[in-house]
């Protein structure tokens, strides 16, 4: 899959971006009982904030925030943050991932745009990591372009993956019973028009995955960098520990 030309993609990537903050993080267990689970801390930061500087590195100027679990926690977390700047939506229920950024649309702009979990934990690898999905982007064939990660090589996951690849990056689901190449990294850059005749209420992202896959519009980039599964506390203790030793007090990159 093509790498693209990241710096040039950090000029011209989405200035817009959705993060999904609204989910209950029940698999968290009792680290979620007095917060949301976007501002438990990794390396010392809120997972949330790992994900909004990402944003802000690569030239984002509005992220867009759905709230619904603990939301006066993070509404008063994110009122410290001036970059990028911040709009929080609040969702009457849960509206799950594709009616959250469904919900948000009128903030979103008519350009493709960034959607990100605030819960991914990205590092970068040779090229930085949003840079390089927006150099991938290609308008005219794509409505929908996923980060992808290794499903082999992921810490902490122990899944059966997601998508299989095409070499030029179109995706298509993993068989049943099956071990896919690549799962999805929970970041990505979603074009508005993908969000037509929607269904009523809350639905999932991957709705609207399957539309554009039966189209020929979906399409994947490969990490070059870790991603660390952070579903549990087994999870999060191990990105904290391999964070603590990689870094030692230094800013992750």
């Amino acid at each position: 899959m093509n790498s693209g030309a990241p710096e040039a993609a950090k000029a011209a990537g989405p200035k817009t971006a959705m993060v999904l903050a609204a989910g209950l993080g029940t698999r968290m267990l009792h680290l979620t009982k007095d917060r949301p689970k976007p501002l438990i801390e990794v390396d010392g930061r809120a997972l949330i904030d790992h994900m909004l500087d990402r944003l802000a590195e690569a030239g984002v100027e509005h992220a867009v925030v759905n709230l619904f679990h603990m939301a006066d926690q993070l509404e008063t977390h994110l009122a410290g943050r001036t970059e990028p700047r911040i709009t929080t939506v609040m969702e009457p229920e849960r509206l799950e991932t594709g009616g959250g950024v469904a919900n948000a649309l009128n903030l979103l702009g008519d350009d493709p745009f960034y959607v990100a979990n605030s819960d991914a934990l990205l590092l970068n690898g040779p090229h930085p990591i949003l840079p390089r999905l927006a150099a991938g982007w290609d308008d005219e064939k794509m409505d929908g372009l996923l980060l992808l990660h290794s499903t082999v090589e992921a810490f902490g996951y122990e899944g059966y993956g997601d998508f299989c690849a095409e070499p030029d990056g179109l995706l298509t689901r993993r068989p049943e019973s099956e071990v896919s190449p690549w799962l999805f990294t929970g970041v990505q850059i979603l074009h508005p028009r993908l969000f037509k005749d929607l269904p009523e209420g809350p639905f999932s992202l991957n709705v609207l995955y399957d539309r554009a896959i039966a189209d020929g519009r979906l399409y994947g980039v490969v990490h070059d960098g870790e991603w660390f599964h952070v579903g549990t506390p087994q999870g999060l203790a191990y990105a904290e520990e391999y964070m603590s030793e990689r870094f030692a007090g230094r800013r992750y990159r």
